[in-house]
């Protein structure tokens, strides 16, 4: 039985969004009134706004239906995807990168998951409609926002509130759709010219969907959040803002042996800006923030236990993570010059206890097992060496470290002395890019070339997590090796009132790129950690032309590619070749569109090879999947839009998804991916005062 409270569910959601999307024909279309604007459902991308920087607004309405949390709004961004494991809190993948490889952050802070198995991942604490603004920057392109990063950087942000008299604003929405989905959003403001206080709720609800087989996937979550913000202006230039919030919630996952019963969140940031200070220096930024996550994985309070296998009976895990963290920066600027730099530094501590039986890990004490502490310094300078020549670059230095507190190893009769306790290891780690950008004098078309080299110091989940590490190393705390990429990112961006394309690559070296190896034995499958060095290349293309004042087409392609050159083997969990075709028609307070994703085979596997979290269990087939939106607005304060996604009901699993659980009635002998939700209407009503 959920343990939250009814309000939470609604119980004709089906109902409603047939009803609602059968009188509303599709997506509202902005009018001359920028207050009155309603912006169209996005169905393939948003253009980049600068080189290999995609900036959004999350609270903008995107199909498939509205994300439930970060990662699955992150995967409709070409080059993302998702490992699914349920309803709700996959884990991204940009590039067929995973992990620690891309840095996540809300508001400047870094929200780690306390998970061994990234149950729950960093942006399963990420409801995105609550934040204004996302900004995603592919590759090892910036040194900004904390080390490694050598994928990409993912920033949700909240903007400060601007209010130039008394006054205030509520921003709400309320969605509801197929599979018993329904969440509610508020997001309310009131202050003037000296200060403001912002407060932002949203509540989520889903039951378990069917697939495109009418088959029932394990996928219910109930989820909340609440945070407040109090900031004070006393001037035009100046910013401080205090900010606290605090979450919790429940998902049933249909790729794993046990579920996620606690997501509980708490965080509590303070920020200080200052602006306009002199000629030379300009701006001074500077944080705090704590947060902490305290998860609870059991295979009792959302299914039965198997009663056979080693998960036959009841237990649960329980294990948290307190990360604090500041950042001060500066920004200098010259004539043809701008410098930021500044200093950055985190500490985090792992802690867990688990046992068998119902609720009886709660009367244990929680064992410390790790704690991790980075300290960096940076800087990044740009140089507009030309009207419409600019140099980009940036270096940083960090020093990580780790250190152990197992005392054991192992569990029950396979429990043993940890050798590697209280032991520590540190790394000193380099990173930097430089990039050159150039726009054509006869076209309005910006060229760039950057080359990149990030140094990663292995996470939780890869020193901790694994059984083993390589071969003659005590374990994986003792013989996983800082990861080191070094990249070169290329593209083009060309942009008239008709038309928008843009291009990106990348050819990339990894050495001592972290792979696990699962080895299935009598005793379940074991996992190993090791180095290996990796070639990746891939990009993505993007083009949206306007074929009337009323038609507009748009077309995507992401295409990622990865060889264990180490073992001459494929590199393992790659999305295969994803495009997404759209139309849509606007006008007036109307407007429609139509999204086409094809998606490739992916033959180039690496069996039993993959993360932390997923591996590569077989080949998987091409698929295309069609949906249609649409949208009214209705007047300047309520705006409708609703959808259905998977119109023909589809039978598909993404590459990347978990294999289903045997618990749900999956084979345990003969793995099959988690298929992806069937036909799904969705109906969402957008409301500003």
């Amino acid at each position: 039985m959920s343990r939250f409270t009814a309000d939470s569910r609604l119980g004709n959601a089906p109902v409603f969004a047939v009803l609602c999307g059968a009188l509303l024909a599709p997506q509202a279309h902005a009018d001359e009134h920028a207050e009155h604007e309603l912006t169209p459902t996005v169905i393939t991308a948003i253009a980049p706004s600068s080189p290999l920087t995609v900036v959004t607004n999350p609270k903008d309405p995107r199909q498939p239906v509205p994300a439930s949390d970060g990662g699955d709004y992150l995967k409709t961004i070409p080059g993302f995807a998702l490992v699914r494991n349920g309803g709700t809190n996959g884990d991204p993948v940009l590039r067929g990168m995973f992990g620690s490889r891309l840095n996540i952050l809300t508001n400047g802070s870094m929200m780690l998951g306390a998970c061994p198995g990234r149950m729950d991942a960093p942006t399963s604490y990420i409801s995105p409609e609550t934040y204004d603004k996302l900004t995603v920057i592919k590759g090892p392109q910036t040194v900004l926002w904390g080390p490694g990063a050598s994928a990409g950087t993912i920033l949700f942000e909240r903007e400060p509130e601007q209010f130039g008299e008394l006054g205030t604003r509520i921003n709400a929405s309320v969605l509801a759709g197929s599979n018993g989905r329904f969440d509610k959003v508020i997001d309310a403001a009131a202050g003037g010219p000296l200060g403001y206080v912002r407060v932002i709720g949203n509540q989520a609800h889903a039951d378990d969907y069917k697939d495109g087989n009418n088959d029932t996937v394990a996928s219910r979550y109930d989820k909340w959040n609440g945070d407040v913000a109090v900031g004070f202006t006393p001037d035009a230039d100046t910013l401080l803002e205090l900010t606290a919030g605090r979450g919790d919630g429940e998902a049933r996952y249909a790729g794993r042996g046990m579920d996620g019963s606690q997501f509980l969140r708490e965080s509590l940031g303070l920020r200080f800006e200052k602006s306009n200070l002199g000629e030379v220096l300009d701006k001074v930024e500077a944080q705090v923030y704590y947060n902490y996550a305290d998860h609870v994985m059991d295979n009792y309070s959302l299914r039965v236990p198997s009663g056979t296998g080693m998960m036959a009976g009841p237990m649960a895990s329980n294990v948290d993570r307190r990360t604090l963290g500041a950042r001060i920066k500066a920004t200098w600027r010259w004539a043809d010059v701008q410098l930021i730099s500044g200093l950055d530094a985190q500490t985090n501590e792992h802690r867990q206890r688990s046992s068998m039986g119902i609720d009886t890990y709660k009367d244990l004490p929680r064992n410390k097992d790790a704690n991790f502490h980075n300290y960096g310094v940076f800087g990044e300078l740009t140089w507009y060496a030309a009207d419409r020549d600019r140099l980009v670059t940036g270096a940083r230095l960090d020093r990580a470290s780790a250190k152990d507190f197992r005392q054991t190893t192992g569990s029950g009769m396979m429990a043993r002395p940890n050798p590697t306790a209280n032991d520590t290891r540190a790394d000193t780690l380099p990173s930097g890019f430089v990039r050159y950008e150039h726009d054509l004098a006869d076209t309005p078309t910006t060229l760039y070339a950057g080359l990149g080299h990030s140094e990663r110091f292995p996470d939780y989940w890869e020193l901790f997590s694994p059984n083993t590490g390589a071969v003659g190393s005590v374990n994986a705390f003792d013989g996983v090796k800082p990861e080191k990429t070094t990249q070169l990112d290329f593209g083009a961006q060309y942009k008239t009132a008709d038309l928008e394309a843009w291009a990106s690559g990348y050819i990339g070296q990894v050495r001592d790129f972290i792979l696990f190896d699962y080895q299935p034995g009598m005793m379940g499958t074991t996992s190993q950690a090791r180095n290996v060095d990796a070639r990746i290349m891939g990009g993505e293309l993007g083009a949206a032309y306007k074929l009337t004042p009323n038609w507009k087409a748009d077309a995507t392609l992401a295409y990622a590619w990865g060889k264990n050159s180490s073992d001459g083997k494929a590199l393992p969990q790659m999305p295969p070749l994803d495009a997404r075709l759209g139309l849509t028609y606007s006008e007036d307070d109307w407007s429609a569109g139509a999204l086409w994703r094809v998606v490739a085979a992916q033959n180039r596997i690496d069996q039993n090879a993959g993360n932390v979290v997923g591996k590569d269990y077989d080949k998987s087939g091409g698929f295309g999947v069609f949906s249609l939106n649409g949208a009214y607005r209705i007047n300047k304060n309520f705006k409708v839009s609703t959808g259905v996604d998977n119109l023909f009901g589809k039978a598909y699993a993404e590459h990347l998804n978990l294999a289903g659980n045997a618990g749900f009635g999956y084979p345990a002998s003969d793995p099959q991916a988690i298929k992806e939700p069937g036909r799904t209407l969705w109906t969402k009503v957008d409301m500003s005062f």
